[in-house]
């Protein structure tokens, strides 16, 4: 192996340095080192500091490399970009991320660690997690492991010390982008790059792979710790079938709070045999992906419209929006994040939300009588529609705060009023 040598000087003084002219003795240090080709001095060892040793290469043909963490290997998917302070664990167990590189604007992640609290589904999800830097230390009385480890167990990869902000820019600029998440040799650039080109995450059905197998029942109500509506049930139950897209967790912990017995169904569950539960109402949650790749839980929705009182949550909005006979289109880069502005139009206030879609209805083709009661006040998109007709509610965003601020809780008790009055008249 070529070797070369360099030499270099190090000047100590010797001797103790005064204010008063003393004199200080000096010398001089020469070595020389041989580098092998790799630049690693030989007997010094490995570098203290980890190299990149990954890529992230996107279908604009752009590389960044970056430094790994969690699990190794080849991965694509869509990336997307989340403006959240903090809440890092309930976006990586965030259902709505099936198919997705999640980027965290906020540069420092990792700091509080995980815990098992947190978590919004039974796995993470996404496909992988993009940011700026790594926390090299955890600090949080709830922790219970680092984030490297948490992502590595879930076979996650995670990769950070990539410029995150140029990345945010070019898909505000572009709209999302297809990306291959890379910690191998075997495949050279140009390899990835054709990887990303040839793949598609529009028309793909992504609820398939996150809904549960089999219907179950949801008892926990939101811990009495963090229950800041704590009088919501009012003493009164309601039989609620919620249709699992992707559903969240804590979205269930809300409705138990509120006086809810919830029965979890599949995303291809028949209505016939949700009608056969006398539901008192009807929940359709949130989930990933293109609402028009999953036709069959179009149909279950037209067939539930007018049968009980119906709340849809993000994908579960989407839905009524296209059962209703409107349409929905990809958005440029999507609403993702836990800092956005909503107007809500019956009394012009506005709420601070948690949003996570990359899909929004074209209120211009709803048909007569349904209301637009949400917008965004970000890009006018709509945020929230409903039915009276029909009792039907829906809303564009996560209404639980996982994460995000607490706002739109109170629709939850919304949904419940609804259900009273049906159930009266």
């Amino acid at each position: 192996m070529a070797c070369r040598a360099i030499d270099f000087a190090v000047t100590v003084p010797f001797g103790t340095w005064c204010t008063n002219k003393r004199k200080v003795n000096f010398f001089r240090v020469k070595c020389s080192v041989s580098l092998s080709e790799n630049t690693t001095a030989s007997g010094l060892g490995s570098r203290p500091w980890k190299v990149s040793d990954a890529r992230l290469v996107l279908e604009d043909g752009s590389i960044w490399n970056a430094k790994s963490f969690g699990a190794t290997g080849t991965q694509v998917g869509e990336v997307v970009f989340n403006t959240s302070l903090t809440g890092y664990q309930e976006i990586l167990t965030d259902p709505s991320y099936a198919g997705q590189f999640v980027l965290m604007t906020n540069p420092h992640i990792g700091n509080t660690g995980v815990n098992f609290g947190d978590e919004e589904s039974r796995e993470c999800f996404l496909a992988g997690l993009v940011i700026r830097s790594l926390s090299i230390s955890t600090s949080n009385w709830r922790c219970v492991d680092t984030l490297g480890n948490y992502l590595a167990k879930r076979n996650i990869m995670g990769i950070y010390d990539v410029d995150t902000r140029a990345i945010t820019r070019r898909l505000r600029n572009d709209g999302s982008l297809i990306g291959v998440l890379s910690t191998e040799n075997t495949n050279s650039d140009v390899q990835l790059l054709e990887m990303a080109r040839s793949w598609d995450i529009v028309g793909v059905d992504l609820i398939s792979g996150v809904t549960c197998q089999a219907p179950y029942q949801w008892v926990d109500k939101t811990d009495d710790d963090w229950d800041f509506n704590t009088d919501g049930a009012r003493g009164e139950t309601y039989n609620v079938v919620a249709y699992d897209f992707g559903i969240k967790q804590n979205i269930l912990r809300r409705l138990a709070s509120y006086g809810c017995k919830i029965t979890v169904v599949p995303s291809t569950w028949p209505a016939s045999e949700v009608l056969k539960m006398k539901p008192d109402g009807i929940l359709f949650s949130n989930g990933p992906g293109d609402p028009s790749a999953v036709p069959y839980a179009v149909d279950s929705v037209k067939e539930l419209i007018g049968q009980a009182p119906i709340f849809g949550i993000c994908m579960g909005h989407q839905l009524l929006g296209q059962a209703l006979g409107g349409k929905t289109y990809k958005m440029k880069f999507g609403h993702h994040g836990g800092n956005h502005p909503v107007r809500y139009m019956r009394n012009g206030m506005v709420e601070i939300s948690a949003q996570n879609h990359n899909y929004a209805v074209d209120p211009e083709s709803l048909p007569e009588g349904i209301e637009v009661t949400h917008i965004n006040l970000n890009d006018g998109s709509c945020a929230g529609l409903a039915f009276p007709a029909k009792n039907i509610m829906s809303l564009q965003y996560h209404p639980e705060a996982s994460p995000g601020p607490h706002d739109s809780d109170l629709v939850f008790g919304e949904f419940v009023d609804m259900m009273r009055r049906a159930k009266r008249n």
